[in-house]
């Protein structure tokens, strides 16, 4: 992907208009997919982008070793809503407040993405975000191990995406991975960045 034409006006045009067309971790494993109409419980994630020079680069956590699900995981800040949140975006603002410190006035909302359906039973509203690039991060070590950037135009290069295979359940899952220095972003994180990359993509 062209680094020189990655800006935030094309980032934003790119997200300006929906595709009608949610994304799920079963779209490499449509076998899978459990008969009927499954209950999906509604959450949210934040995919925070700050300007380093002239570079767009993304924000993304590793998971805390400990909690029940998805420990050690790479994923975006977000989780399950609330009753008590406004809204989905709402429900992004606030798990990214509470997981990373992220304040809410910092963050000026660029688009969203389609709507993601997880493995676990979550119907996931992904929501791109510019912040303040003074932020620094105040990690709630409960939920989240570490918070790293990685540069924006690296996870919407299509040639970086590989098709990995695991055991899960009893069956062989396939899913898309994105190796990244020592990290290994994956699953649904993974997924949601491959919409991103092909809605860039799009023209």
């Amino acid at each position: 992907m062209d680094h020189h034409r990655l800006n935030l006006t094309r980032v934003a045009s790119a997200l300006s208009t929906s595709r009608g067309s949610n994304s799920s971790d079963f779209d490499l494993n449509p076998a899978d997919r459990p008969a009927g109409i499954p209950l999906l419980r509604p959450a949210s994630v934040l995919l925070p982008l700050v300007e380093r020079g002239s570079e767009l680069r993304l924000i993304l956590t590793r998971r805390a070793a400990l909690l029940k699900h998805h420990p050690g995981q790479v994923a975006f800040p977000g989780g399950k809503q609330d009753p008590e949140d406004a809204s989905p975006l709402a429900a992004a603002l606030r798990e990214a407040h509470e997981e990373i410190g992220l304040d809410p006035g910092d963050v000026g909302i660029v688009g969203r993405l389609d709507m993601h359906e997880t493995v676990t039973g979550f119907m996931m509203a992904p929501f791109v975000g510019l912040v303040d690039v003074g932020f620094r991060p105040v990690i709630d070590r409960s939920e989240v191990d570490e918070v790293f950037e990685v540069p924006l135009s690296f996870v919407l290069d299509p040639a970086n995406y590989q098709v990995h295979a695991r055991e899960w359940r009893g069956r062989v899952r396939r899913y898309y991975a994105i190796p990244y220095g020592p990290h290994y972003i994956w699953g649904a994180t993974a997924r949601i960045l491959r919409v991103f990359a092909d809605r860039m993509l799009d023209p």
